[in-house]
């Protein structure tokens, strides 16, 4: 008899592990969370549909769908830690899961519109959808970090300059493979051949890369 209770009980844990383990691994599926986004985020794309984009993906055909906005919807790429979705003719949605602490997540999720140059919006959340304030994982990019560093400012061709870069268009872009984030600036594409011409002596080359360090991204 306490045998039995013994095996019984074991077999109770044994059950109870796994069914931990499951809904832990269920919890940080990328597949699960895309299909599970509130329609604010995806309104033109309801949760069948995104269950769909994942079957089609999965099974390695071309996971393209009509979306509610009478354009495409495509998965482009779709990994246990990432997403990358063109949702519309003019916009995509990327997530990334970014590990804290006690083996949990969260997710970045970067929405940008090409119209017409790319411009995008940076946004936490935990594993159930609930946003996280931004200012407690980063700074964002702005234009002034995209200026070189020891500028006159009192130069009269960089004061021209500056007067056209009135707009903070930034493109976000997570990596798929690495905990990053990079910042290009788009706002000179904005402007004229002659007012992009006369701001590029005073702009950075290349792109800000933030990279994940306990818990914030950090340039």
């Amino acid at each position: 008899m306490e045998t039995s209770i013994f095996d019984n009980m074991k077999r109770l844990f044994v059950f109870l592990i796994g069914v931990f383990m499951f809904f832990a691994v269920s919890a940080q599926d990328m597949a699960s969370f895309f299909i599970q986004i509130p329609d604010l985020y995806l309104p033109h794309l309801e949760d069948a549909w995104r269950k769909d984009l994942v079957d089609m993906y999965k099974s390695g055909k071309p996971a393209v769908l009509e979306n509610t906005m009478s354009g495409r919807s495509t998965l482009q790429k779709l990994t246990p830690d990432y997403l990358l979705l063109q949702s519309t003719e003019r916009s995509n949605l990327e997530i990334r899961f970014l590990p804290l602490i006690n083996n949990t997540f969260i997710a970045c999720v970067i929405t940008t519109v090409f119209a017409p140059v790319a411009d995008s919006r940076v946004a936490f959340f935990t594993m159930e959808w609930q946003p996280i304030p931004a200012s407690e994982i980063w700074t964002p990019a702005s234009t002034e970090s995209f200026l070189k560093e020891n500028i006159d400012r009192n130069d009269e061709n960089f004061q021209e300059a500056r007067s056209y870069l009135d707009m903070d268009l930034i493109h976000y872009h997570l990596d798929a493979e690495q905990l990053t984030l990079k910042a290009v600036y788009t706002t000179p594409e904005y402007l004229s051949p002659e007012e992009h011409t006369k701001t590029k002596p005073f702009l950075k080359e290349n792109p800000i890369i933030y990279i994940w360090k306990a818990g914030r991204f950090e340039k």
